[in-house]
Formats: structure tokens, sequence, C-alpha cells
């Protein structure tokens, strides 16, 4: 396309491209924009290196002007975008970009895979953190996808609500809380239960938590107890029927005077595992392959569409897709808030009008000015953010079944 578009003389002309989700996958009721940060970060650094340069010219994938153009190439433009941990709805414009044909179709595929992995993951995460109420979540999942996605997955499950992560990438990167526990190989590995207990409680002091389901949960729960006292800081339960286990072990480390003992369960948790343990006397959950994967729905179907091109006499008009079953709606656009009189979301208001809703909040912030990011900010504010927006969800989006968007979306 840019080859063309360079040999056409189209290539300069000034474009608006528009990231949004024709619909919400997987019947969800709302979805989390995350990974904008992302975005941000990588912008600065996306160039073509002479060795890049190099091997598209030695594979013939484009020509000498086209490479020349790619050798200079930084985008100059302008970007707006919905924040952080706020929520989207199917046709919110998340992401708006304003720049050069050229410099704005280059971006396309990193937007996209940036934007549809993060929002997936958070939207996932954000049902689940729902499902827990008020118990912590520890994101456990790196061993279950990509070692990069790792690290952008507890990112976006932090953004969403959960505690703590046991990446230390993502720790060291994102300043997120790490968290962890020892694996049943700590276990096998020594020549009784009771000697790995001892090893690591030598090494950790009592708080620690000791995995408890390696042979018999319930001895296990006794040595354990016995090795580090009442102060055992938690056991982890990884099999079985968890809520019969944890209450089980509840009520030993009750009789044993270890009350305040808490109980972590891991075992290929979902939204709807956590839901279903909620009467149980669990304390804490650990999340991997689910998360990692957007619990079912591993993309949040973002597309990046252009919707407004500069015509020969230097307006901008809108453009729009016909085609059957994915059409899009032309024009630059505005996006507002609509709360009700109890302070509930009402409606997604997006305008091509130009005209500010009575009462609407506004959802675009410029994010790039002329090529430079001003619209970084800490990772709590995106994590206060979406807390502070789950309030104002009508209670029926809350709800794990299929069902339509939590608002309607309305043009103008």
């Amino acid at each position: 396309m840019l080859e063309a578009a360079l040999r056409s003389g189209a290539a300069h002309r000034r474009a608006v491209f528009e990231v949004f989700a024709r619909h919400l996958p997987g019947g969800r009721r709302y979805g989390v924009v995350a990974g904008t940060g992302r975005v941000l970060d990588e912008l600065e650094n996306f160039r073509f290196t002479d060795d890049d340069i190099t091997f598209l010219r030695d594979n013939h994938v484009v020509d000498e002007p086209t490479l020349a153009f790619l050798a200079d190439y930084k985008f100059s433009g302008n970007i707006y975008g919905y924040r952080e941990g706020d929520l989207y709805f199917p046709a919110s414009p998340i992401m708006i970009v304003e720049g050069t044909f050229a410099e704005a179709v280059l971006l396309e595929t990193l937007t996209l895979s940036i934007l549809n992995h993060d929002c997936a993951i958070a939207s996932a995460a954000s049902r689940m953190v729902n499902a827990a109420g008020q118990r912590p979540i520890i994101e456990m999942g790196s061993r279950r996808t990509h070692e990069r996605a790792a690290v952008a997955a507890a990112r976006a499950a932090y953004i969403a609500g959960f505690a703590s992560t046991s990446n230390l990438m993502a720790g060291r990167m994102y300043g997120l809380r790490t968290a962890g526990t020892a694996a049943h190989a700590f276990t096998l590995l020594h020549d009784t239960e009771r000697q790995a207990f001892a090893a690591q409680i030598d090494a950790l002091g009592p708080g620690t938590t000791l995995l408890v389901d390696t042979y018999d949960v319930l001895e296990a729960v006794r040595t354990a107890v016995e090795l580090a006292g009442p102060e055992l800081g938690a056991v982890r339960i990884d099999s079985g029927d968890l809520a019969v286990a944890a209450q089980e072990v509840r009520e030993q480390l009750d009789a044993l005077g270890a009350f305040n003992t808490r109980i972590l369960v891991t075992s290929d948790l979902d939204e709807y595992a956590i839901a279903a343990l909620a009467a149980a006397p669990v304390d804490g959950y650990g999340v991997g392959t689910a998360l990692v994967t957007g619990s079912g729905v591993p993309t949040a179907a973002l597309v990046y569409k252009l919707v407004a091109r500069e015509t020969p006499i230097g307006k901008l008009e809108p453009v729009a897709k016909r085609s059957v079953g994915k059409p899009s709606r032309g024009g630059r656009k505005r996006a507002y808030r609509v709360l009700d009189d109890s302070g509930h979301f009402q409606t997604e208001l997006v305008s091509t009008s130009g005209l500010t809703p009575k009462g609407g909040v506004p959802l675009l912030h410029q994010l790039v000015r002329d090529g430079v990011a001003v619209g970084r900010e800490p990772l709590s504010e995106a994590r206060a953010r979406h807390a502070e927006a789950m309030t104002h969800l009508p209670k029926d989006a809350r709800h794990l079944a299929r069902g339509y968007a939590a608002i309607p979306t309305e043009f103008a």
C-alpha cells in the first residue's frame, strides 16, 4: 500500500484512522482499555534500521523510493484515545490516529497487536476481579503464553485489579507487586514432605505459603502447622474439589489454632470457577491460563480503519466501508459518556458533528502531539480509573452470562 500510494502521490494526504470494535466478543457486557501506554512506548522506537532496510531490499519487498521513505520514518502526527482502565463498548473510538496516510498506515499492525491483546486480557481480568469480590488474585500465567505476552498480560491484569503477579520482569518494568508459591517439584525433590516444608520455612519464615496437595492434604496441613506454628502465612490447594477441600482445610486450621492462616486456591481457575467459590472459605486466588488467554476470548476484535482523508482542495472528508457485514462509519469522531440521574453510565455517544452533548463526559484525550507522546501516566492511575468506572456500570453489566453491551452506543 505504501509503495503504491507513494507512486500515486496519495501517500502524503492527511488521513484519520480509528481503532474500534464492531462488537464485544464472547457476549461480554463491556470491554476494558489497556495497552495504550505500551503503544506510546513502542511508537517512540518504531524505526527502520539499516539492517531492516537491507532485508527489505535484498528480498525485493518494496522499491527504492519506498525504502528511502522508511529509512527516514518517524511518526509526526497526533493520536487521541480513551485512557487506560476506562471501559469501552461497540463502536467506541478508543484510539484515533491522525497524520499522513503513509505515516499512519504503518502503525496499524503495531497498534492492533498491542491493543487487541491487552484489552482482551484486561477485560477478562476485570470479570475475574468482579467475581472475586474483595479477595485478591495473583496473576500466574507466565508459563501459559509467549514470554513477552506474559509481561504485557501481568500489566493488563494489574490495571483491571489483580493484586500481584508471579512475573518478576513485570515487577521490574512496571513496578508491580510480585508474589508466588512453591511448586510440587520442590516437595517431590525432598525425601519427605516434612523435609520440604521445613526447608521452605527455614528459608522464608513461618509467613510463607506451603503447597499442601502433593500427597494427602489434611496430613500436609497438620505437618505445616506443626512446623510453622499458628503463624503459618498460608496454604495453597491446587487440585480436587476446591470448595470442599477449602472447607475441610479451614476447619482443620482453626482446630489447630491457625486462625489467621490464609487459604489460596489455584487449578485452572476462570471467572466462573471463582464465582462458584464465593461461599467457600477462600482468601485468595491464583489465575494463570484463563487470564493470559483472555478466558476464551484472546482478542478484543479491534480494527483499524480509515475514516477520513484529505481532498485535493485540502479539506478532510469522511470515508467508510460499505462491505456486507463489516460496514464502518466515516468521519473524525468525538466520544462522550452520558450518565443517568443515579450516576450510572447510560449512553456512549459518538459524534461526528463536533457538538458536545449536555452533561457528556469526554472520553478522548490527546496522547501524542506532533509525534511526541504527551499522554503518559502512572499505571496506578489507570488502575484507579478502572475501579472508579466499574462503580458507574449498570448492575446487570457485572453478570457473567452472555448478553448485550451494558449501555447502547448512539451516533450524532
